[in-house]
């Protein structure tokens, strides 16, 4: 930055910076009057990592980067100090170098105020503490909605992240997250909980006779039939390829096994189509399971799996249930 000259000899007045707005004038132009003014060019990097200061802009406009963001990045500006704005206020109070990167967008003059003199602004100037708390109350609420925001957003790719892109169905990492949870929830409540694992019949055979374009339609059709079937509280999940599964809470062996039955069958008539046009009707192996006391996810999905690869062995297109299904824990809610 080049020295321009002080705040005195410069023609810029004490009214038209914010923080002064009806405070004392005398006595602040007075405090102010040898302030260096400077002026940066454009792209300047225009912070002090080493004490604390006010920086207020009179001319130009400078941008706020969050500390460790890279200088120049404007895709990471968090805030623009326009003519009349300042900028390190809470670096006074702090008594620290403020780790905020400000950089010159345009030719600017910049009134560089140190800690001691904007100290005595707050205490000899009248009004200059009054407008700084509305300053800070300002930018703490305008901070808390930007929390707020990002808050939603990380909610929002946190689902994302939890769902298969192809089927919408939620993915293996939901499951990782969500099965030991239910299971352990069943297993202290003593309330029922089943599984159905199923695997379309033929898949390879399927995308290989009509290409992945149709396999992907009849993944996603399988889905449907899935997600029209199954209660708000149960949950279908793309455990990965061509295999699926349906968690159902409070749900015992038997209810499970005429679930998988009406999802076998309502698979069987499910219509695929690709481009208005009608592809072979798919089916589906189904395998159901129901949770033991003392038994965890891993040994859950193991015996639905067995049960499922039975199903196969059986001919496909068909439900396998696991012997222990019966003595499941006893109480139950109809699926739908």
């Amino acid at each position: 930055m080049k020295l321009l000259s002080n705040f005195a000899a410069s023609p810029h007045r004490v009214t038209d910076l914010q923080l002064l707005r009806d405070a004392d004038v005398h006595t602040a132009g007075a405090l102010l009057a040898a302030c260096p003014v400077m002026l940066a060019d454009a792209g300047e990097i225009v912070s002090d990592a080493h004490r604390p200061r006010l920086t207020i802009v009179l001319r130009g406009a400078l941008a706020v980067q969050a500390d460790g963001d890279a200088p120049g990045r404007p895709s990471t500006v968090a805030a623009k100090i326009l003519p009349g704005e300042s900028v390190g206020e809470q670096s006074v109070l702090d008594d620290e170098p403020d780790p905020a990167v400000l950089t010159a967008l345009e030719p600017s003059e910049l009134l560089l105020v140190s800690a001691d003199v904007a100290w005595r602004l707050i205490e000899e100037s009248d009004g200059v503490a009054r407008n700084l708390l509305r300053l800070l109350s300002f930018r703490v609420r305008a901070a808390n909605v930007q929390l707020r925001k990002r808050q939603k957003l990380g909610e929002f790719y946190r689902q994302l992240s939890m769902n298969d892109g192809l089927t919408g169905l939620h993915n293996r990492a939901w499951l990782n997250d969500m099965l030991p949870r239910l299971v352990g929830t069943a297993l202290q409540t003593h309330r029922p909980l089943s599984l159905v694992m199923l695997d379309i019949d033929h898949f390879k055979h399927f995308n290989d006779r009509y290409g992945h374009p149709q396999g992907d339609q009849a993944l996603r059709t399988a889905a449907q039939v899935l997600a029209g079937a199954l209660r708000p509280t149960d949950y279908a999940v793309r455990y990965g390829g061509e295999e699926m599964m349906v968690i159902l809470p409070d749900t015992c062996g038997s209810v499970a096994a005429a679930v998988g039955q009406r999802l076998c069958e309502r698979m069987r008539l499910a219509a695929v189509f690709m481009d208005a046009t009608p592809l072979p009707h798919i089916t589906a192996s189904f395998g159901v399971a129901s949770l033991q006391p003392g038994q965890d996810e891993q040994a859950l999905v193991a015996t639905a799996d067995a049960a499922l690869y039975r199903a196969k062995a059986a001919g496909r297109d068909r439900v396998e249930v696991d012997a222990s299904a019966a003595t499941s824990f006893p109480t139950a809610t109809a699926a739908a």
